[in-house]
C-alpha cells in the first residue's frame, strides 16, 4: 500500500490549500457568510481518517487478499485495455456502491457524513467519514480484484477517482456543455448533494456520469430549483467531527434497541434510511410521495 500512501501525501496538502483558497475568495466576494466552523470540522475529518488510515486493509478488508489469492486472471497495466477495463470497471462498481450508500441504512451511516455540511464547496469533498473502509465498502470492487487486479491497484485507482471528484464540489463553476452527458460534473453533483425532493437520490457516478443515464438515475439541475445542500433527517447542525462522524450510527443503535422482531433488526439496517416499522418514515420515496412528485396509485371502486 506504499503507493497509496505516497499519493496521501503527496495530493491531500494540495487539496486542503485549495479548499482553503477557495473558501477566502468566496468569504470576500459573497454576501452569505462562508462557515469556517463547518472548513475545520472537514479538516478534522480528514485528519481522523488519516489517522484510522494507518489500520491496514488486511484487517480493515480481510477478504481482499482471500480474492486475490483465487482471482480469475492477472492483470498487467502496461496496455491499453487492461487500463480501460480498470477504469470502466470502478466506474460501474463504484455507482452501484454509491447508490447503495444513499439506498441502505448501513452503507449511509458512514456515507451522510460527506452529505452533512449545509454549504456545498471543496472543503465538503474530503470530509468522507471515518468508518467507510470497515464497513465493507471494499466488498463492491472486490469483483475487480477477482479479474485479476492487485488490491492495490484498485484501492489507488478509487483514491484517483475520488480526487477527480474533488473539483466537482463548487457551486459556483456553471453547467459545462456537451460535457454534462459524459462526465459527473459540479452541476451534476450539486443535484447529487441536494435535499430538495426532486433531487433525492440521484447522480452517483464518479467520473462518469452514463451509469446514472442508464439506469435511470440522472437528475438536471434546474434554475427553478436551487440546490438546498445538506441531510434530511436529523439535521446535522454540529461541528463536532465526533458527533457528525457517530452521530449516525448512535441513532441506528438507538433504533436497533427499540426492535420487536427480526425482520425490524434487518429492515433498521439494511432498508432505506428514514425506514419506520409504521410506513410513517421519511425515506426518499415517501418524500418524494408527499411532495406529490409521485402519482397516487389509482383506488379501486366496488364492483
Amino acid at each position: 500500500m506504499g503507493e497509496l500512501s505516497f499519493l496521501y501525501l503527496t495530493l491531500l496538502p494540495l487539496v486542503v490549500v485549495a479548499a482553503l483558497a477557495e473558501g477566502l475568495w468566496l468569504a470576500r466576494t459573497r454576501t452569505e457568510a462562508y462557515d469556517w466552523k463547518a472548513w475545520a470540522c472537514s479538516l478534522a475529518d480528514l485528519a481522523g481518517r488519516r489517522v484510522l488510515g494507518f489500520i491496514p486493509y488486511a484487517f480493515a478488508a480481510p477478504w481482499l487478499d482471500w480474492v486475490w489469492q483465487h482471482r480469475l486472471f492477472t492483470q498487467s497495466l502496461d496496455s491499453v485495455g487492461p487500463v480501460v477495463l480498470l477504469f470502466i470497471g470502478l466506474e460501474f462498481f463504484y455507482y452501484w456502491y454509491h447508490r447503495t450508500a444513499h439506498t441502505s441504512r448501513w452503507f449511509w451511516a458512514s456515507h451522510s457524513v460527506h452529505h452533512s455540511p449545509n454549504q456545498f464547496n471543496l472543503a465538503a469533498a474530503y470530509r468522507l467519514g471515518w468508518f467507510g473502509r470497515f464497513t465493507g465498502t471494499s466488498l463492491f470492487f472486490t469483483p475487480l480484484v477477482l479479474l485479476g487486479f492487485t488490491p492495490t491497484v484498485v484501492l489507488t485507482a478509487l483514491f484517483l477517482n475520488l480526487l477527480y471528484q474533488f473539483w466537482i464540489h463548487a457551486d459556483w463553476i456553471p453547467k459545462l456543455g456537451w460535457l454534462e452527458y459524459v462526465l459527473n460534473t459540479p452541476s451534476s453533483h450539486r443535484v447529487h448533494h441536494a435535499r430538495n425532493p426532486e433531487y433525492l437520490d440521484a447522480n452517483f457516478g464518479g467520473v462518469l456520469i452514463v451509469f446514472d443515464r442508464l439506469f435511470g438515475t440522472y437528475v438536471e439541475e434546474k434554475k427553478e430549483v436551487p440546490c438546498d445542500f445538506g441531510v434530511i433527517s436529523p439535521v446535522i447542525s454540529s461541528h463536532n467531527s465526533f458527533v457528525v462522524d457517530f452521530g449516525p450510527w448512535i441513532g441506528l443503535a438507538k433504533d436497533l434497541a427499540s426492535v420487536r422482531s427480526p425482520r425490524e433488526v434487518w429492515m433498521y439496517l439494511f432498508a432505506p434510511p428514514g425506514w419506520r416499522p409504521n410506513g410513517e418514515g421519511l425515506t426518499t420515496a415517501e418524500i418524494k410521495k408527499r411532495a406529490g412528485l409521485v402519482p397516487e396509485e389509482p383506488k379501486l371502486s366496488p364492483a
